[in-house]
């Protein structure tokens, strides 16, 4: 073992009490910053994969439609001019927007839908529906409905749909019973239910009405046409990114689930901030910890530093014997501080379970984030060794050894 590293696990060793005592703080630091992690990283995943399980990461549509003024320069113009209602209007040239997106960098699928209010009616009951008709294949890979399925198949042939739990709920319907379905402008026709869906929205399970494409597009007067293209991307925290890319490359209007949903995003910001300053707190008890104990280390060993400098030890190794002192405690407490923060997390996630047996409160312990906190536990074991081996690297041999 090299000189330093022998003078100082001997020196951690003498002091075994404080070295327990400030192993056991690091441990419990470490232990907090991977609970918290985990916790708050869980928690964020599983709201951003609820909030995306009924909406796609970008929409592209034709964009809004806006008043034109044409008035000789002579005839004064109102400074409100009231904007039109929207019509349904597919977009223009959707299969070369769609390989547009397809080649686009972080997109990884792109999916048409024809998208518009209707009704679905079963005897008496009738309910405003959104009608969406899509290619049920590519769809899938968008807002993965199939495995969400409850009730019957997943398929959507000719004559066939899929409706939500909460509007089967609504209509007294099921699976094999037939649906009439139109729009305001038409008189509609009767559908099979193949299958009912629980997307975890109440708000999407009694609104939504999935049906084949061409069959949407009868009903909505888009022959051919869709009304917008929903896309996936790689990383949904790009989504504005690419949305933004989007709109620059196809000239449509793109919207990301980032800019839909602005209030999640908020509470998403401030549980991260939240846990960043518990987290800065916590590394600044365990950094004055460890300073303060490797202060009274310094204290207790000054005779047997004194000698070691009077017998010739360079002033940069006994600097490097309190460095390597606050190296060994960061290791150490970041090894049991990883273990004890992600059995803590463990054991938090089985305190509370959903019906299907998942947690209520999700965690996320990865490697990465392990290999984050040790790294943090070393780094401000290292700082705070800094103060208290540059005062052992002052001391005066002689006055030292004099004074005892």
């Amino acid at each position: 073992m090299p000189f330093e590293w022998m003078v100082a696990v001997r020196f951690l060793r003498e002091g075994r009490f404080q070295t327990v005592l400030i192993l056991a703080g690091v441990a419990v630091g470490v232990a907090v910053l991977v609970f918290l992690s985990a916790l708050i990283t869980g928690l964020q995943a599983t709201l951003v994969k609820q909030t995306l399980g009924s909406q796609p990461h970008v929409i592209v549509r034709r964009p809004d439609e806006v008043p034109v003024t044409l008035a000789p320069a002579d005839v004064a113009v109102a400074a409100r001019v009231q904007r039109p209602p929207q019509r349904l209007i597919a977009l223009e040239n959707w299969p070369g927007v769609r390989g547009t997106l397809e080649a686009m960098e972080g997109v990884e699928a792109v999916a048409p839908v024809a998208s518009g209010s209707g009704f679905a009616l079963n005897g008496g009951a009738n309910r405003g529906v959104v009608l969406r008709g899509i290619d049920l294949e590519s769809s899938n890979r968008i807002i993965d409905v199939c495995p969400r399925v409850v009730l019957g198949g997943c398929r959507l042939g000719g004559g066939e749909v899929l409706i939500g739990t909460e509007l089967a709920r609504q209509l007294g319907v099921t699976v094999g019973d037939t649906l009439r379905v139109g729009t305001a402008t038409t008189q509609g026709q009767r559908f099979a239910i193949v299958g009912v869906f629980d997307l975890g929205s109440n708000e999407v399970n009694a609104r939504w009405v999935l049906l084949p494409l061409k069959s949407a597009q009868t009903l909505l007067g888009l022959p051919g046409g869709v009304t917008a293209l929903e896309t996936r991307v790689t990383d949904v925290f790009q989504a504005e990114r690419i949305a933004r890319d989007a709109a620059l490359a196809t000239g449509q209007k793109a919207e990301s689930w980032m800019e839909l949903n602005r209030q999640l995003l908020v509470a998403l910001r401030s549980q991260s901030s939240s846990s960043y300053m518990i987290q800065l707190f916590v590394l600044v008890a365990v950094a004055l910890g460890i300073a303060s104990v490797l202060v009274v280390s310094v204290v207790q060993k000054s005779r047997e530093i004194g000698i070691l400098k009077a017998m010739g030890t360079p002033t940069g190794r006994i600097t490097r014997i309190f460095l390597i002192q606050g190296v060994l405690v960061g290791a150490v407490g970041a090894v049991f501080g990883g273990a004890l923060g992600t059995g803590l997390a463990m054991f938090f996630a089985t305190l509370a379970l959903n019906p299907d047996g998942s947690p209520r409160f999700p965690v996320a312990v990865t490697p990465t984030l392990l290999l984050s906190a040790g790294t943090v536990a070393l780094a401000t074991g290292l700082l705070a060794a800094v103060a208290p081996a540059r005062r052992a690297a002052r001391l005066d041999p002689a006055t030292v050894i004099r004074n005892g």
